[in-house]
């Protein structure tokens, strides 16, 4: 039971390193562009972080949806 929950968690943010690599590559231009790299790669890393983040919430949540599985475990069924 334990495993099943923590498969759940790790899908969750299994976005953020994808997110975060794709935030520093993005980081690294914007900063090339604009001559001010240390500026732009860590605001990079940090939004595609959150991207990720979301990204992966979202998709936990879809297959959530997919399985018949309640969303909100407070809501009472009648």
């Amino acid at each position: 039971m334990d495993d099943n929950k923590k498969d759940k968690e790790n899908k969750s943010v299994a976005g953020m390193p994808i997110g975060m690599s794709l935030g520093m590559c993005f980081g690294t231009a914007i900063g090339a562009a604009t001559n001010n790299i240390a500026l732009w790669l860590p605001i990079g890393m940090t939004l595609g972080m959150c991207f990720g983040l979301c990204v992966g919430s979202l998709l936990n949540k879809s297959d959530k949806t997919k399985n018949g599985e309640n969303s909100d475990s407070n809501e009472e069924v009648q």
